[in-house]
């Protein structure tokens, strides 16, 4: 009995003593339902879609006269196919090679580029990716041109040494047949003619090939002698050649500004000469003129003549404009163009060089502009270009990208951008129209925003596969024209937008530059406003003399000021007490723009209700603005720069908050914060008048003094100020050590910032603001700490909230999450009387790295959208205005509380990402039941949370290229690829994640690039991409005439392959290297027959099946008469035995 006693005994106390470990043990915090995610690995697939814009940096242009395509190719490699509008394909080779020639295959479906490393290469564009089939590397010889003849597989290749080469464009193979200089020249010259500059077959007499050197020798050779048929010299050097449709003369360009005219059979000389563009001196010689680069001579049925060429204009002032002439009889027409040409084209109704060509457009390739001339219409008009071209009219500094936005948006921008069209342009349709529409689309829209250098926004459809402007918007005009000259610390741009935010439901639009941030509403109709200006000083104060008895003031903080204001309106410390003590040197204000004074009248669409402008202090620059944020539900807007936060009730139009980013922190700070000198920037002297502040942009409420926001509460309580401070701003006077990156940076005064040009957004772009880990010695003396991410949101703010409340969070550079309680007043008339009570909620959350995004999740694991207002339209009455005013619009909120049940049980999730790690934080107890770390080596440029297939996932570019998606909220990873190396901060600027899958950036200064990371969407892009080649029959040949052909006159035949072909021999070994492509030669054989063959094959069978039909009818016939001849017989025997009797058998 004792023993089992005691073993009971022992039990009890066991399980007692664990049942005790366990209660003394607080259970954490967890969420009544287990988030059921959904996504998978195989629901992501990274691709590239589709690339808009201009090519940056062209250098070749070629154009499909059957197909109607047209090709462009620049510096590095790229190749843009162009059809109708919304047919557009992108394609690239390995390696940055410039293209420096492109000729199609008219109507194959095929088109050979030439690059400048001495390649050439294949491409078939019969499928929806162009693909290359195969490539042939010079080695020995650089190529310098080549020509492909209409309906020949044999491409003549023109090369540095003067060397004409022959290849096989099925094989790639280089023919035995070669054109040696030495053999084409004349005996007597002594020198060397030059480089091959043109090559052109006759174009009633394939046998005849017409070579150009560069020295201005020209050569007819003859290909079936093997001989020069003919030798010109023209007095200049050559620039480019072009024939006569009847193959009896040809035209010359050259580097002089002349322009020479030869007879096929006459070579002493040529036939004419003349400088379109030179004007007589006083001497009575023409001036000199520029090189006339190109020239196309052209023919019509109705007798004209047409010479286009470019350049050939005369050195001084009026030729300086880069121009394309055309001549026409005796009429001279100069078309000037805004950039230089690169190239031009000439389109002509007919693909055949023997027959009248029909011009009808020319197609000029600018440096940063593609111009299509009609010349059908008088006075040759241009025809608008539908392409989005024009995406780099002013330098893009910002890009925002919005997939499925709501579906009545892209119509409101293009209502109000359809007023604004321009013209002048041609009436007739854009002649470039080959190709076909992809079948699908995506089901949803999609809009970009890009903000310009010129402080200018387009607004543009960026649904499915296709670019169209909808809306542009002018801010500089808000502004008085800078009379100022550019000084030390002067943004180059001022206008210039970095930050984007729109609110999509009420239709409510945020901007920033480098100093100023502009808020503007939407009107359906023409409205007339008086645009409100706040001038915003961000700093704060270092007590050097803390242990003074007699000054025992602490730092002024959040806490301290909201403590003190009452009515909730909070400016700095430091700014408050300014005009208290009388400081012995007055500080010097003044902002980079003003805000024009007076009503103005602005056209439909945005107009601007409030903006907000930095104040230079001390000759000191503000800092860039880094984020903007604003909420139509709360009425208010927030932004932040290198120094700190300000936040504006735009309703009422005062300044709520504006300290520095250490105040926020308040007794939290970590750091030591230690003064330095001034930097001593000059500010822009014309807006300075001591206070900063302008009749024209001043508030309509009485509470700005030095251009910071007081209400008249805190004016009356005035804090005694020390004798001895030490006044420090907060931006750029304290060091930070910056983490190494590979952006371009500036170091100024011992801190590093980012220049203008190179200020990004969280909303927008990624910030390339560097920051020190967060995990630094709270000891070492730290920099400026910049605001790089702020979102409003109804979440709950501290650990003993039981609903959810309107809060701001805000993400430093330094790693701090610090969030700020928005008391608002109720809805209804006190919402324009009653200050909004801005106050520390104490929370504060770290991370290693720059904070980059915050989000929301409710405890299923759904985002929470955040608060917003649907836009209505302004009323016109003023009472209603004014009643409008007052009233807050708000939409419902939920409130969310804990479970009564005892158990502590979480409501929300918040989903905070740095460049480092990412972290999910359970709200309210704040506990972290997930995090992750993302790079250690690298650092993340961008990162958002983004809804995809129902649900919900963090995206992020990470700078080592690599592209990585995390579920949530458990942050499991789903996919990292190595995909876009970061080479360019204009990358980390405009990269941005969206809905859906989607993704793009400036991948150019002049080109969008759209990307998915979405399985679906990779699947179904064939189906969306554009058909380039459409087969159909090439035009016949042109007719004849009965003399030409009864006195040879006509055009003759060669037979090239017995020529070229094997019975030539082998090429030159070790000239060149054929290189297999992606395409493969089989994928070619079996995809580029042409529309011809197509036909052919059709009318094979067709008589086939009409013979085996006639076979069929023989034999019918055949039965017919072997019936006829057995009913016969059958007749005659029955009338035989008709009479018979039965016993006569």
């Amino acid at each position: 009995m004792d023993a089992k006693h005691k073993s009971k005994m022992k039990k009890f106390t066991l399980k007692g003593v664990l049942d005790g470990i366990r209660s003394s043990v607080s259970a954490p915090p967890k969420f009544e339902n287990e988030v059921e995610e959904t996504l998978r690995t195989d629901h992501f697939q990274v691709c590239k879609t589709v690339r808009h814009g201009f090519p940056y940096q062209p250098t070749a242009v070629a154009f499909d006269p059957v197909q109607h395509l047209l090709a462009i190719g620049t510096k590095t490699g790229s190749l843009r196919i162009l059809g109708r509008p919304g047919v557009d394909i992108h394609c690239s080779q390995d390696g940055d090679i410039a293209i420096t020639q492109i000729l199609f295959l008219v109507n194959e479906g095929a088109l050979v580029t030439v690059c400048n490393d001495d390649s050439l290469h294949l491409w078939n564009f019969r499928q929806k990716r162009p693909e290359i089939v195969h490539t042939l590397k010079f080695q020995r010889e650089r190529i310098t041109y080549c020509h492909l003849p209409f309906q020949s597989k044999w491409l003549y290749i023109g090369t540095e040494r003067g060397n004409v080469h022959i290849a096989n464009i099925e094989s790639f193979v280089l023919s035995g047949y070669v054109i040696n200089w030495n053999k084409a020249i004349e005996l007597s010259r002594k020198t060397h003619p030059g480089t091959v500059v043109h090559l052109s077959d006759s174009p009633v007499d394939p046998n005849k090939l017409l070579i150009g050197f560069e020295t201005g020798a020209i050569v007819l050779w003859d290909l079936k002698t093997k001989s020069a048929e003919c030798r010109y010299t023209a007095p200049e050097a050559l620039r480019s050649i072009s024939w006569h449709h009847e193959g009896k003369q040809f035209m010359c360009s050259h580097t002089d500004g002349s322009l020479t005219t030869y007879n096929l059979k006459c070579a002493t000389k040529p036939v004419s000469l003349m400088m379109p563009h030179a004007k007589i001196g006083k001497e009575g010689k023409p001036d000199p003129c520029k090189p006339i680069t190109k020239v196309e001579w052209k023919s019509a049925r109705n007798g004209d003549l047409l010479v286009i060429f470019s350049g050939g204009m005369s050195y001084d002032r009026a030729g300086r404009t880069p121009s394309i002439t055309v001549m026409n009889g005796k009429s001279t027409t100069v078309l000037e163009m805004e950039h230089n040409v690169v190239d031009f084209v000439v389109l002509c109704e007919t693909p055949w060089h023997n027959d009248f060509q029909e011009p009808y457009a020319i197609v000029v390739l600018l440096q940063n502009d593609l111009v299509v001339v009609d010349l059908t219409s008088p006075g040759y008009p241009c025809f608008e270009n539908p392409y989005p071209m024009d995406l780099h009219e002013s330098p893009v500094t910002a890009c925002q990208y919005y997939a499925d936005c709501p579906p009545d948006l892209i119509p409101a921008f293009y209502s109000v951008g359809s007023k604004h069209k321009r013209t002048g342009f041609s009436e007739k349709n854009w002649p470039v129209k080959g190709g076909e529409w992809g079948t699908t689309t995506c089901s949803y829209p999609e809009i970009l925003i890009t903000g310009h250098a010129d402080g200018s926004m387009k607004f543009w459809d960026a649904s499915s596969v296709t670019l169209q402007v909808l809306y542009k918007l002018k801010t500089a005009k808000i502004f008085e024209k800078p009379k100022f000259k550019q000084t030390e610390g002067q943004d180059d741009d001022p206008f210039a937008i970095y930050l984007i935010h729109l609110c999509q439901e009420s239709r409510m639009l945020c901007v920033a530059g480098a100093t100023h941030v502009i808020l503007f509403k939407y009107s359906k109709q023409e409205i007339t406003v008086d645009v409100v200006g706040l001038d915003i000083s961000i700093i704060y104060e270092v007590y050097d003399d803390l242990d003074s008895p007699d000054y025992d003031y602490p730092k002024p903080s959040l806490a301290v000021v909201s403590q003190q204001q009452h009515s909730g309106s909070m400016g700095s410390y430091s700014s408050n007490t300014s005009d208290s003590v009388k400081v012995s040197n007055k500080i010097e204000t003044g902002t980079s723009l003003k805000v024009r004074p007076g009503s103005k009248k602005y056209s439909a669409g945005f107009y601007p209700d409030l903006v907000c402008l930095l104040n230079w202090l001390d000759n000191e620059h503000p800092g860039n603005i880094t984020n903007i944020s604003m909420n139509s539900s709360y009425g208010l807007l927030a932004f932040g720069n290198e120094s700190g936060l300000a936040i504006i009730d735009y309703l009422q139009k005062t300044c709520l908050l504006n300290l520095g980013t250490p105040d926020l922190y308040g007794s939290m700070d970590p750091y030591q914060r230690a003064p330095r000198s001034p930097r001593g920037k000059k500010f822009p002297q014309p807006n300075t008048d001591g206070s900063g502040t302008e009749d024209g942009c001043r508030s309509p409420i009485n509470d700005q003094i030095n251009g910071v926001c007081m209400s008249p509460t805190c004016l009356k309580q005035k804090r005694p100020h020390p004798p001895e401070l030490k006044r420090t701003r907060s931006q750029g006077n304290r060091k930070l050590q910056k983490a190494q990156s590979v952006a371009s940076m500036e170091e100024t005064n011992g801190g590093v910032y980012l220049r203008p040009d190179m200020c990004c957004d969280k909303s927008d772009g990624a910030s390339f603001s560097r920051s020190r880990s967060s995990s630094m010695s709270s000891l070492e003396n730290v920099s400026r700490e910049a605001i790089q991410s702020l979102v409003f949101a109804d979440s709950y703010a501290r650990k003993t909230d039981n609903f959810t409340s309107p809060c701001l969070w805000v993400g430093t550079s330094l790693g701090s999450v610090i969030v700020i309680v928005l008391n608002l007043p109720l809805q209804g008339d006190q919402r324009g009387t009653q200050p909004v009570i801005v106050s520390p909620s104490g929370t504060l959350i770290r991370l290693k790295g720059s904070v980059l995004t915050m989000s929301f999740l409710d405890c299923m694991g759904t985002l929470i959208p955040t608060q917003f207002e649907q836009w209505q339209e302004r009323k016109e009455s003023k009472d209603k205005e004014k009643r409008d005013r007052n009233t807050t619009p708000t939409t419902p909120k939920p409130r969310i509380s804990p479970s009564p049940s005892t158990e502590i049980s979480d409501k929300q999730y918040a989903i905070i990402c740095s460049e480092k790690q990412a972290r999910v934080v359970s709200l309210p107890s704040q506990t972290c039941p997930y995090k992750t770390r993302i790079t250690d080596a690298s650092f993340v440029v961008r990162a958002d949370v983004v809804s995809l297939r129902d649900s919900v996932c963090l995206a992020c570019y990470i700078a080592n290229g690599h592209i990585t998606v995390f579920s949530l909220p458990s942050l499991k990873p789903l996919l990292d690829l190595d995909f876009l190396p970061l080479t360019d901060l204009r990358i980390a600027r405009t990269f941005g994640f969206s809905s859906n899958g989607h993704a793009c950036y400036l991948c150019s200064p002049t080109e969008i690039q759209k990307i998915s990371f979405s399985a679906d969407i990779s699947d179904n892009l064939n189906e969306m991409l554009a058909d380039l080649f459409l087969p159909c029959e090439t035009p016949e040949a042109p007719k004849q005439g009965f003399l030409k052909s009864l006195f040879g006159g006509g055009t003759s035949t060669l037979d090239r392959e017995e020529l070229f072909g094997e019975m030539s021999g082998k090429g030159p070994r070790g000239l060149a290297t054929r290189l297999p492509g992606t395409g493969g030669m089989q994928h070619l054989q079996t995809q580029t027959t042409s529309a011809t063959g197509e036909v052919g094959r059709a009318h094979k069978a067709f008589i086939e099946r009409g013979e085996k039909l006639s076979d069929l009818g023989d034999r019918s016939e055949q039965m017919t008469m072997q019936a006829e001849s057995f009913a016969t017989a059958s007749h005659q025997l029955m009338l035989k035995y008709k009479d018979k009797k039965w016993y006569q058998f």
